[in-house]
């Protein structure tokens, strides 16, 4: 048997069975993922004048779309896995064996997170900016989800910290099932480039770039969200060429090495452009129920309080006068 040092192992599995329901360390990563990025959007859009629930109000129409659309496009660049001779169209329904595109999760989320804006009156470039480092952070998380299913790496490696591969069989009928085995024997068959942990260490990075940059330049107008698309696909070009899945290929290239380009060039035009636009828009919103202001006081009616020369209120002298206290006498008949 040969030893191997200084390697990073595989989870034995990926599914852990709970009576007859099947718990799925992707679809935890998820979810997980998903409940991050609603928490931070949702305190960095408070802090930037939104009002508390929002964001999760938005996620109600952007997660459902996001995960239609991340589907839709990896069925669409992987349609090989699906259609054709010995492949079951109906696989391409179940999304909780892995695969969802991100470029069709944005997309698609973005549309959804259109209409959720539009619904509240809220500006999207500003809510795109507010939960742009909880997406990408989200998607450090999700790529865990690869690592327990054992998908997503790149070529044999020597390096310290190559990834140790599993064969993973059904433990009852001992045949090969890559997604719900078990791995019964821990010598690897392969030792491999970690290219899931390569892209969630890179994501982290991009989260806490834009967060600093956010904050040294006061960024607006979706700018924040382009940055992070501009450097989520920096990242990704060069870690897909690193893979070596099966992939659809265009001009001898990976499908999403093209698209890791082309939209990478999209996002540092709009993040230019949109410079033009000035200084990061203020979002004041007040919660109606909130309000202590009666109809008829000034501050209410758009009035601005009287102050005198020294900046002090004057008192509302139009302000009805006090009723007297009720003493409980009558008066004088």
């Amino acid at each position: 048997m040969t030893t191997y040092l200084a390697t990073i192992p595989s989870p034995d599995q990926g599914v852990w069975q709970l009576g007859p329901i099947p718990i799925r360390a992707y679809a935890l990563c998820i979810i997980l993922g998903i409940i991050l990025a609603i928490w931070w959007g949702e305190r960095r859009w408070v802090a930037r004048g939104g009002l508390k629930g929002e964001v999760t109000d938005i996620a109600v129409f952007a997660v459902p779309f996001g995960l239609v659309g991340g589907r839709l496009y990896h069925v669409a660049t992987d349609y090989h896995k699906y259609f054709g001779e010995g492949r079951n169209p109906l696989e391409a329904l179940a999304i909780w064996n892995g695969g969802l595109g991100i470029w069709g999760a944005i997309a698609l989320g973005g549309v959804g997170a259109w209409i959720g804006c539009r619904r509240k009156g809220i500006p999207l470039p500003a809510m795109a900016d507010a939960l742009a480092p909880g997406i990408v952070a989200a998607q450090a998380i999700g790529r865990l989800g690869n690592y327990f299913n054992q998908e997503l790496y790149g070529g044999p490696t020597t390096l310290p910290w190559g990834l140790e591969i599993y064969e993973r069989v059904d433990p009852d009928t001992g045949f090969k099932d890559d997604l719900g085995g078990v791995a019964l024997d821990h010598t690897p068959i392969e030792i491999v480039h970690p290219t899931f942990l390569y892209e969630l260490l890179w994501n982290l990075g991009v989260a806490l770039l834009i967060v600093w940059a956010d904050r040294k330049f006061r960024l607006g107008h979706g700018r924040v969200f382009a940055l992070y698309v501009a450097g989520y696909t920096a990242g990704r070009f060069w870690i897909e060429l690193m893979r070596t899945d099966p992939a659809t290929e265009v001009f001898g290239l990976r499908i999403n090495v093209i698209t890791s380009v082309v939209v990478f060039l999209g996002a540092v035009a709009y993040f230019l452009l949109a410079a033009k636009r000035g200084p990061r828009e203020v979002i004041v919103r007040e919660d109606p129920s909130a309000s202590t202001e009666t109809p008829d006081s000034p501050r209410a009616s758009g009035a601005e309080p009287e102050t005198d020369a020294e900046g002090t209120t004057v008192p509302d002298t139009k302000a009805a006068p006090e009723k007297p206290a009720d003493t409980g006498d009558k008066p004088d008949q």
